[in-house]
């Protein structure tokens, strides 16, 4: 053979093996195109899945309404008509005023229903966590009052007083003045008994303040070993929350009281963390600015007198916590539970009005239709 031929025949060979590799690039890019493609449409099928569970989780508890979870004193008619108010599906707007009330009442069944260890561990924790925002302000009052006038210092450092109240908002753990209203909806609509409520709140209450204690019995005695803060900082800031009258302490924590339970109603309809966190922050906010008495942080404030400063006795202390344990009470229950569920209750009236109308209409269109079709 000729080196020419020989030459022609590699050509050829190599030839055939370049459209081999090409055929076999080809086919393997289609195949990894039909992969992808695949893939994607896996994924995409997932996204809606999860975007379908998503919106079914977000309107279970008011969708998912069965007959136990109503009073026996109700009746079908009216179960039937809760749920047709309650029934919120469009996550495109802002949840109905009976979803929320509905919602509400569910999750209020629920802590009713748990152990009593459940909830005096959660309480404990819920007392501890609202302590932290007593330590940073207590820390930022040391510091500003260096260079501010004690009066400016103190609003100033209670800016900081939402930090505690977004942790155990966010972190669903049982705090009183925030559960207070929540807890008696079911009292309100029949569906528990008047004495679970009252346990239920005493182990709370006792909850948060036995947290509270132990945090200010460790954690600001800690903050002044670290020179954060002087006990004189502690007793100018007791000071602050005790110099007024009984009564004008009990109006006060009335509306602190009242405040936490538009927070908690408020918190209930955001349908987002992000939300949630700048609802609590704008009225816990508020509530630190104003200087108002929360039963809660009040006892850490006033117990960290008690225990590190030379002011308060305790006579002073257990007066003032009942105070405002009974004010924070009124505010939440009253102007927030009693008005919210009385609102819900003219819905539901409303709702049945409008459904006997309507059977009213279609019956007289029925009869007027059979009377035009009877012969004469």
């Amino acid at each position: 053979m000729s080196k020419d031929t020989e030459h022609n025949n590699n050509n050829s060979n190599h030839s055939k093996a370049d459209k081999r590799d090409d055929k076999r690039s080809i086919d393997d890019g289609t195949y990894h195109k039909d992969n992808a493609a695949k893939y994607n449409a896996e994924d995409n099928n997932v996204k809606k899945q999860d975007a379908k569970d998503k919106e079914d989780s977000d309107t279970d508890a008011t969708e998912n309404l069965e007959d136990e979870d109503f009073s026996d004193d109700i009746s079908e008619e009216d179960k039937e008509t809760i749920k047709k108010v309650a029934n919120d599906d469009n996550l495109s707007q802002a949840k109905s005023y009976a979803s929320i009330l509905v919602e509400q009442v569910m999750d209020a069944k629920e802590t009713f229903e748990r152990s009593l260890g459940s909830l005096f561990t959660s309480a404990f924790t819920a007392g501890l966590e609202i302590g932290i925002s007593f330590f940073m302000i207590l820390a930022a009052f040391a510091l500003l009052s260096d260079v501010l006038p004690s009066h400016y210092a103190i609003v100033l450092a209670s800016l900081l007083y939402p930090i505690g109240f977004i942790i155990v908002v966010i972190g669903q753990s049982l705090l009183f003045t925030e559960q207070t209203s929540l807890l008696s909806l079911p009292v309100l609509n029949k569906i528990e008994p008047l004495h679970k409520l009252l346990r239920l709140w005493g182990i709370v209450i006792a909850g948060n303040v036995v947290g509270g204690c132990l945090f200010a019995a460790l954690m600001i005695g800690l903050g002044l070993n670290m020179q954060l803060f002087s006990v004189s900082d502690i007793d100018a800031y007791a000071e602050h929350i005790l110099g007024f009258r009984w009564w004008v302490i009990f109006g006060s924590a009335i509306l602190a009281g009242w405040m936490m339970g538009v927070t908690a109603w408020l918190v209930t309809s955001a349908r987002d963390t992000l939300s949630r966190i700048v609802l609590v922050t704008l009225i816990t906010g508020s509530i630190g600015f104003l200087g108002l008495h929360h039963s809660i942080v009040g006892n850490i404030e006033i117990f960290s007198a008690l225990l590190y400063g030379n002011t308060v006795s305790l006579g002073r202390y257990l007066l003032f916590l009942i105070v405002i344990l009974v004010g924070n009470t009124i505010g939440g229950v009253v102007f927030v539970a009693v008005l919210k569920n009385r609102t819900f209750l003219f819905d539901i009236a409303k709702a049945k009005e409008e459904t006997a109308k309507d059977k009213a209409d279609e019956e007289n269109n029925i009869n007027s239709r059979i009377n035009t079709r009877r012969p004469y």
